[in-house]
């Protein structure tokens, strides 16, 4: 981990201006156009992007695993993957019980151990697709044993799409290490929360599961307060407070606070959600949590914060700008031209 430190950009706009952007995302030299789950659909998103593109890499940042069946899944990453010529990175993340539950409508157990299957699933499925062989792949929460040749969409030229799992705690962190080829970490982090806290949960496991010699990359998500004005670099601020408050109010990340003595954060955070208190929240956001947990300045000093405080621990870092930013903005943060 040497050198200038690769920057993905996340894309978080209006699907109308996505391709252009992802070209100019391209021509700029940035190396990774990441489409979270949100709004729209990320595959259809980032088939748009690779209409635009040759180079750029595309990732789901995140695709949310529980919301579809390993099959669907497999199905969308393939199709993007041949689409865009191998150039696809299927970042995936379980999100919480009460999305998965009431706003998907799927099951929710044991979100560690699901996930650790559904990663198997899916490279069953793949090598299925791949090889031409009989898919037999018999789970505890799902069972794929039906591909008829009508059904398979064939090999691709390139090999399967990497997987990346999100990961905040330590049964995920394993689960990552375990069976996927990189770690996505949440925006909610700090240099010493990575540093202490989850590359080595990530790069024990990986070790642990005899995989210490596979490839395996570290990408940080990293929230970043800038501006070309005053003006600008005051609302990137209060935008960003607003979003750590967010953050700080779910109980997945309360061990993230807790790492800093901030505990009592999350109760606050906590309570003002319970009582529809949302505005609220960005009061509770100190100078030296924001600092912790984003970059702020203007752009230059911005763009060396992000090498300064990443480089080193991790192999790539995507931004997460909790606010409309103006794309010459994003494009200077993350390009190399």
């Amino acid at each position: 981990m040497t050198g200038t430190l690769p920057i993905d950009i996340s894309f978080h706009g209006d699907y109308r201006r996505l391709a252009a952007f992802a070209a100019q995302a391209e021509e700029r030299g940035v190396s990774g156009f990441f489409v979270p789950e949100a709004l729209d659909d990320p595959f259809i998103s980032l088939t748009l992007a690779a209409t635009a593109t040759t180079r750029i890499q595309l990732g789901t940042g995140v695709a949310i695993a529980f919301a579809r069946t390993p099959m669907l899944m497999a199905y969308s990453a393939w199709h993007l993957h041949r689409v865009s010529g191998g150039r696809m990175i299927l970042g995936l993340g379980s999100q919480i019980k009460p999305h998965i539950a009431y706003r998907y409508g799927m099951p929710w157990s044991r979100p560690a151990e699901r996930m650790h299957e559904y990663v198997l699933a899916l490279r069953a499925i793949w090598h299925a697709w791949q090889t031409g062989e009989a898919l037999d792949f018999r789970g505890e929460f799902s069972t794929h044993t039906l591909m008829p040749p009508l059904f398979s969409p064939g090999a691709l030229d390139v090999a399967s799409p990497p997987i990346w799992l999100a990961a905040v705690g330590p049964r995920m962190l394993h689960v990552a290490g375990a069976v996927a080829d990189g770690l996505l970490c949440h925006p909610l982090v700090s240099r010493s929360y990575l540093q202490d806290v989850l590359i080595p949960g990530v790069t024990q496991s990986h070790a642990t599961a005899g995989r210490a010699d596979e490839p395996f990359t570290i990408a940080a998500m990293a929230m970043v307060a800038t501006g070309r004005t005053d003006d600008e670099l005051r609302d990137a601020i209060a935008a960003t407070r607003k979003q750590i408050g967010f953050y700080s109010s779910t109980p997945a990340y309360e061990p993230v606070l807790a790492h800093h003595g901030w505990s009592a954060l999350h109760d606050e955070a906590r309570a003002l959600t319970k009582a529809g208190r949302w505005a609220e929240l960005a009061a509770l956001i100190d100078d030296d949590v924001l600092n912790a947990f984003a970059i702020v300045g203007d752009v230059d000093t911005a763009r060396a914060a992000l090498q300064e405080r990443f480089g080193g621990l991790v192999e790539r870092v995507t931004l997460s700008l909790p606010y409309q930013a103006e794309d010459d903005v994003v494009l200077a943060l993350a390009g190399t031209q």
